[in-house]
């Protein structure tokens, strides 16, 4: 049996666009979909969390910093075969002053946790793969001002987290190459076909590049 991280947010979490904390099923979220195109032989970890930022400390919503986390997660699930890492949108919340760059910063350290852990077969690295999550986008029921400048900053994850990935010699996947989030939503999160492309694209992603 191989193990697989998915380390993220809300979106990993399957949190439905503009409802009170209603989840999709399993078998309807990004991991649930990774699960089905990857098969028995793998074990899909999901850990996601809502809120959770790259490296901040949020003063309107604590213990959410994954830079915090991280290591105690890693060490929890070892041995790990893979780890991917699709965060940053909460970082863009207007009071916490974040541009994706400052985001991509806060994802090269995760990256470096990963490597410091031992956690892969035999204290190997496991293979790491960095995800640009969705954009933000404008709707008409957004969470108050909360993302106000949200959607500029947003358009600068890709770029800025694949210079990333590539610098640190790691694997790097656009997410928002396959989903957005609909405009009747929230803004941030995606709909039940965008889980459904996200996990189907990575799933032929990590195929292709052997990574499990």
């Amino acid at each position: 049996m191989k193990n697989y991280l998915c380390f993220g947010d809300s979106n990993t979490w399957g949190f439905i666009p503009a409802t009170d904390f209603e989840r999709y099923p399993f078998e309807q979220r990004v991991c649930g979909h990774l699960q089905k195109e990857l098969g028995s032989g793998v074990r899909i970890i999901e850990e996601a969390l809502n809120g959770r930022m790259t490296g901040w400390d949020d003063p309107l919503n604590v213990d959410k910093n994954a830079a915090r986390q991280l290591p105690f997660i890693l060490d929890s699930h070892r041995p790990l075969n893979l780890v991917s890492v699709m965060l940053g949108i909460n970082d863009m919340k207007h009071y916490m002053n974040k541009t994706a760059i400052d985001s991509a910063m806060a994802i090269s350290q995760l990256i470096e946790q990963v490597r410091a852990a031992d956690c892969g077969r035999e204290g190997a690295c496991p293979e790491i793969i960095i995800i640009s999550p969705p954009v933000y986008i404008d709707t008409e029921q957004p969470f108050g001002h909360i993302f106000d400048g949200a959607v500029e900053k947003s358009r600068g994850f890709a770029e800025a987290y694949k210079e990333v990935a590539e610098e640190n010699g790691v694997h790097f996947f656009d997410a928002a190459l396959y989903a957005t989030p609909p405009i009747s939503g929230d803004g941030v999160h995606i709909d039940a076909a965008g889980t459904k492309a996200i996990g189907e694209a990575l799933a032929k992603y990590i195929q292709l590049q052997n990574l499990l």
